[in-house]
């Protein structure tokens, strides 16, 4: 049973990640490509203020893939891959926690339950302390401590929510779900509210802070010359906004299909049948949690 399921999760995971895919091939794939002349243009003034400070300007790096292969080949394989591997990590969770539960809640209503976690831990939360940027928008020479500090706070917010889940569970039995959820809900928020003070800000890196001063992000500033006179301006704040908020909805499309989907198929797997006389709905025949 548990590898049927997890069969599923990975089909579901495909899914999702071709409609994630599709909706920011539609969406967020312009942003992106203004963010990339953006970039161009501001290299090439760049170069010109180097020029006429009688120094060599940087030679620019070569291109790996065409843009055409990045927009349609290279987006699309990057999130089905992050689908599939998303929707096997949603099938053992749901094994667990299904295992836990005992076939108390609704299958859909765990798939939901699971899915709206996931979101909230491996995305949401690490995205309001490093919220997204496009991928031309950053310093090459903090690329190494951005990822090593987005993994810690994905790492630590998903191990904070599993142990405010865990908490719960056994508070539950003396004070009841209802004031040990809130509880247990109120420390993650107080955790990961302290795990974000601590965290530095992108735009405190030391790289950052040499070159460009302190800054609370790594968004590009208006490009001055050697009198201070602005030759060329900053990123688009509507641009980043756009692409932050399109972020955010292509990880509600993934996760959103993970868990409709997933509840959908693993209902039927586990044939469950809904007793309208009891208040808890249960699994009908023998009890499902001897297949595992």
């Amino acid at each position: 049973m548990e590898k049927r399921l997890v069969l599923r999760g990975f089909g579901v995971g495909a899914i999702a990640g071709l409609l994630a895919f599709v909706f920011s091939r539609l969406m967020a794939e312009p942003v992106i490509q203004r963010a990339i002349d953006y970039e161009d243009g501001r290299d090439s003034a760049l170069a010109a203020i180097r020029r006429a400070a009688g120094l060599a300007a940087d030679p620019a790096g070569p291109d790996l893939f065409s843009r055409g292969v990045q927009r349609n080949i290279g987006i699309a394989t990057g999130l089905v891959v992050f689908g599939i591997a998303m929707g096997g990590l949603f099938a053992v969770a749901y094994v667990i926690a299904y295992r836990r539960t005992r076939g108390t809640i609704r299958p859909r209503n765990l798939a939901l339950m699971i899915a709206g976690a996931g979101f909230t831990a491996i995305y949401l939360v690490p995205f309001l302390k490093y919220p997204a940027n496009p991928p031309s928008i950053g310093h090459q020479t903090t690329i190494a401590p951005r990822s090593e500090l987005y993994v810690a706070m994905v790492a630590l917010s998903a191990f904070a929510l599993a142990a405010a889940v865990f908490a719960a569970r056994r508070l539950a039995r003396h004070w009841g779900a209802w004031y040990a959820n809130i509880l247990c809900g109120l420390a993650f928020v107080a955790v990961m509210s302290i795990v974000m003070a601590i965290l530095p800000p992108l735009g405190h890196l030391h790289s950052n802070v040499l070159d460009y001063g302190r800054h609370a992000t790594e968004t590009p500033l208006p490009l001055t010359n050697a009198k201070g006179v602005i030759v060329y301006p900053g990123f688009s704040a509507d641009d980043l906004f756009r692409f932050r908020l399109y972020s955010v909805i292509d990880q509600v499309i993934l996760w959103g299909t993970l868990g409709l989907g997933f509840g959908s198929l693993v209902e039927r797997a586990l044939a469950y049948v809904p007793r309208p006389t009891e208040g808890i709905a249960r699994p009908a025949g023998p009890d499902v949690t001897t297949a595992y």
